[in-house]
């Protein structure tokens, strides 16, 4: 692994939260307090600010730099933001409600996220540059949160159904919002899309366990059950289909590569403890596990899995990043606990 700061100092801590193929990074710093700032990495740390309130926070970085995040505005909402590489932030706006919250953006400017309505339910939107965000709908249900966006345009997530219960979407520019179903559970949530159309992301199956899954052309393939024991979620992919992500066993928290048809694993302590992205130079970037808090830091996908000899490594901290919630991800405090998707 690569340790880096981002511009933390003394006791803050630092998450890599998003990779483009410059290496240009968006990351977090957060303060003792659990206040956090919104940074941009580009061979220095760059600090991007807020929209008038007094914390923020990164989510993705586009082929150009730009990057896409949430912040405070002035009157205290979280509001999605846009920041153009060099330029100030710019607020995305909601879907008429006071909050939304930015998930990604693609090389061309457009920004997934979602924002609640005036109605109160959060739902998925799009936004193109300098375009008002357009609701994405649902599965049936009431509410829909989009995670990923990929070079097309294509936008995934998680929406429900009109039973309540939550599945992964894949909604195309033009389309309606396509269920892609689960591993025969209640519920799934997609984290991430290619540009090649592959989506990864996490669903229950029939034994009500969480395994990470990628789906690509009508058919989802069990990550989960290659790795074989623990809870999995997948969090990112590549353009070549390398897919990363993090399991759960009990209170040890590992890595997973899946690449080139092999699956690695990484004990607790010896690679990432959060998985949040992967680029097309095989760098993987996230986080890892010192003391009382993280340090943003790197490893390359191929990284070779350290043999153990007994017990277990065990890290008691902070838990998973994953975009797999059922549920409103409150993002501010998305670093500090797990908890399960909910069934409905």
């Amino acid at each position: 692994m690569h340790d880096l700061t981002l511009g933390a100092r003394g006791k803050e801590a630092s998450i890599a939260v998003d990779i483009n193929a410059r290496g240009q990074m968006a990351g977090i710093i957060e303060d003792e307090y659990g206040h956090q700032r919104a940074i941009l990495y580009d061979q220095r740390p760059v600090e991007l600010g807020t929209l008038g309130g007094s914390e923020g926070f990164t989510r993705g970085i586009n082929a150009n730099g730009d990057v896409v995040g949430t912040a405070q505005n002035a009157s205290g909402y979280w509001r999605a933001f846009m920041v153009r590489h060099g330029e100030r932030m710019q607020d995305v706006g909601t879907l008429g409600g006071n909050s939304s919250y930015g998930a990604a953006i693609n090389n061309d400017g457009v920004v997934a996220g979602f924002s609640d309505t005036s109605d109160g339910y959060y739902r998925a939107f799009v936004s193109t540059p300098g375009g008002e965000p357009r609701d994405l709908g649902t599965l049936g249900g009431r509410i829909s949160y989009a995670a990923g966006i990929n070079s097309d345009g294509a936008v995934v997530g998680t929406a429900a159904l009109a039973n309540g219960y939550r599945h992964a979407f894949l909604s195309a520019p033009g389309g309606s919002m396509q269920d892609l179903g689960t591993l025969g559970g209640r519920v799934s949530s997609a984290s991430a899309i290619s540009d090649n159309g592959v989506v990864v992301g996490a669903s229950e199956t029939p034994e009500r366990r969480w395994h990470a899954f990628m789906w690509n052309k009508g058919k989802m393939v069990d990550l989960g059950a290659l790795i074989g024991y623990g809870d999995s979620y997948a969090t990112a992919v590549n353009n070549a289909g390398h897919v990363v992500g993090s399991i759960r066993i009990g209170d040890e928290r590992r890595s997973f590569v899946y690449r080139d048809g092999k699956m690695t694993v990484h004990r607790g302590g010896y690679g990432l403890y959060l998985v949040n992205a992967i680029n097309d130079q095989e760098l993987v970037i996230g986080a890892y596990s010192v003391g009382n808090k993280f340090n943003a830091a790197t490893m390359i996908s191929s990284q070779p899995a350290v043999a153990t000899h007994g017990g277990q490594d065990l890290l008691g901290l902070i838990a998973l990043v994953l975009a797999v919630a059922a549920g409103v991800v409150v993002y501010r405090r998305r670093y500090r606990g797990i908890a399960l998707p909910l069934a409905i």
